[in-house]
């Protein structure tokens, strides 16, 4: 066979191209469609910037770049194969679009000319429209026809997925893009001519209106959301916070965004305010949402139908994403003054106008409400108490970051006291995300946050979806600790047919049917084995809990990957809120 060691292909410019975005990794399920790029980035690029992470599943692939971005803000790329790649990655996708997760999907069309096109395979991997599949729940596509159309296709995704709000993007390469022959590259302007877009910056009249608002209330509350990760950026809504007297509320959606231990901090919310500090926000004469999740749904349980709703603050670009099909964009939020910029623009402006306060409320950090801690743990089954508990005692020995929790977990039940202590949830609620980006945000932090210990906490449900995602984390060597909070079912969904049953007058008893996850219950342990996991369980008491708790962190800490199956009970508890519905 001839060797040609002196041509240059299509894929050779497009690797290139993907290397000078500075994405450091290129996340695969290997595919024909996207051949000549994988030969591309091995052999071309001596498989460095970007490095091939395979995976055994698209899904996950997306969910590892998912969780990477988590940790630092950053996207991955993300190949997948043809039509039916995108198809396997669409979940992700969507749970990444949710989330204003940055990710670049790459997808490759078998032959658009329909004479290049093999017997079979090429036709049924070759779509009209493969952005299609995706372009309700992608910021921006694109199927470039030519190599100079190709690189500015890869430069504009760098930058559209990295603008506020970030989101995920694709580009489509026809297959002869890749592999055909060319003499050279194009010359082209320099990619350091194509920069992102910094947030506006609010406008003087803007601030001057805010700060008078600040300066006049009494009561100020501060709704922390989905906000960046830097140390930066968290010393400043602590000072903020601090400046202007504001008691804090975080969400349990979202990661750590404001110290939980911190005097100000009110409460961890999910869909409500809870009871014990409802009187907190019923007294606001100020409501200001810094990049809050559904803070026009937040507001509707406290004030149904807007009377005496307070003055409200809304920072966030959320609505430049919205489009009608999602409705990611969530219930209309009514705000006063609405500053169309990132939480950190706006706080860093703030923090110029604002009079600095006297004596700091530093000195004051205790830990806020901590209803979630139980006691009386260690008798009886085990519960997710239990967890939580030899949770925070690992918390004290290492530098955690809780990469993933599930909604059973009690809230104000943690000390978060740094922006990567907790990561926050999958963004789009689609089971089977959990292992993915578990493993992504392990990489990401081996990467540049080597002294984080990262631990994932995963329903068994969630788990086994994608449990072949833990193959890639030790194919690449990546230290992980994994819980699997085992109650043998889909145990949400227990509790929403136990609710339907009683409101229809019909036996309770069946709700486990088609739900719970036994007769035979999957042996976790060995298929954690089976991928390159040490693996123990299933634990059944708080003795045994607690001891294997610590000694695998131990052994995560010294660069191992390590698999905890418990067993707990199912408890009982509210999941969400009943539907609204105008029907008697």
């Amino acid at each position: 066979m001839t060797k040609n060691h002196n041509k240059t292909w299509g894929s050779d410019v497009l690797a290139s191209a993907l290397r000078e975005t500075g994405v450091p990794y290129l996340v695969i399920n290997p595919g024909g469609s996207y051949r000549g790029l994988h030969d591309s980035v091995v052999n071309y690029l001596g498989n460095q910037s970007p490095q091939l992470i395979m995976c055994l599943h698209e899904e996950y692939a997306a969910s590892i770049a998912h969780g990477y971005a988590m940790v630092t803000g950053e996207p991955l790329a993300v190949a997948v194969h043809s039509n039916v790649g995108i198809m396997h990655a669409s979940m992700a996708v969507f749970n990444a679009w949710c989330g204003r997760i940055p990710l670049i999907l790459i997808s490759a069309n078998g032959p658009v000319d329909a004479a290049e096109r093999r017997p079979w395979i090429d036709w049924i991997h070759t779509s009209a429209d493969h952005g299609a599949m995706v372009r309700n729940y992608t910021k921006w596509d694109d199927q470039p026809a030519s190599i100079p159309a190709a690189i500015e296709a890869i430069r504009r995704a760098a930058i559209v997925t990295r603008t506020q709000p970030t989101a995920p993007v694709m580009i489509n390469f026809d297959t002869s893009l890749q592999e055909n022959e060319i003499d050279a590259a194009p010359e082209l302007p320099a990619p350091s001519r194509y920069a992102v877009p910094a947030p506006t910056i609010p406008s003087t009249a803007d601030i001057r209106s805010l700060v008078s608002m600040i300066e006049q209330a009494k009561a100020p509350v501060i709704l922390s959301g989905r906000l960046s990760r830097t140390d930066t950026s968290w010393q400043n809504r602590i000072d903020f916070a601090e400046r202007i007297g504001a008691r804090v509320f975080t969400s349990v959606g979202v990661g750590a965004s404001f110290p939980t231990n911190h005097a100000l901090h009110a409460d961890e919310i999910g869909f409500a305010f809870s009871e014990s500090t409802r009187p907190i926000i019923e007294a606001a004469d100020l409501i200001i949402g810094l990049e809050w999740r559904d803070l026009g749904g937040t507001l509707k349980t406290e004030w149904p139908t807007g009377e005496n709703l307070p003055q409200v603050i809304n920072c966030s670009m959320d609505h430049q994403i919205a489009n009608g099909w999602s409705m990611d964009y969530y219930s209309l939020a009514p705000a006063d003054i609405h500053v169309a910029t990132t939480a950190d623009t706006l706080v860093e402006a703030l923090l110029e106008k604002l009079p600095e306060t006297g004596e700091s409320t530093k000195e004051g950090y205790e830990l806020s409400s901590q209803s979630g801690i139980a006691t009386g743990l260690e008798e009886g089954p085990l519960r997710m108490a239990n967890i939580v508990s030899c949770f925070n005692q690992i918390a004290e020995d290492y530098k955690t970051c809780l990469i993933n929790r599930p909604i059973r977990w009690p809230t104000n039940s943690n000390n978060f006291d740094h922006p990567l202590s907790y990561l926050g949830d999958n963004g789009g609620g689609g089971l089977g995300a959990g292992p993915g980006i578990a493993v992504g945000a392990a990489l990401a932090l081996r990467d540049h946050f080597p002294e984080r210990l990262p631990i994932a906490i995963l329903g068994d449900g969630d788990f086994m979806m994608a449990s072949n995602a833990l193959w890639t984390a030790a194919k690449y060597d990546l230290p992980l600790l994994i819980l699997i909070a085992n109650n043998h079912t889909y145990f949400a969904d227990e509790v929403l047919q136990e609710k339907v049953a009683e409101q229809r007058g019909r036996p309770v008893e069946n709700k486990t049917i088609g739900i719970s996850i036994d007769e035979p219950q999957p042996d976790i342990v060995n298929l954690a084995r089976s991928l390159g996991f040490d693996a123990e369980g299933p634990l059944m008491d708080h003795n045994s809990l607690e001891q294997s708790f610590q000694q695998a962190a131990k052994s995560v800490s010294e660069g191992k990957r390590v698999l905890l199956d418990v067993s707990i009970e199912q408890e009982n508890f509210d999941i969400f809120p009943e539907r609204v519905t105008n029907k008697k």
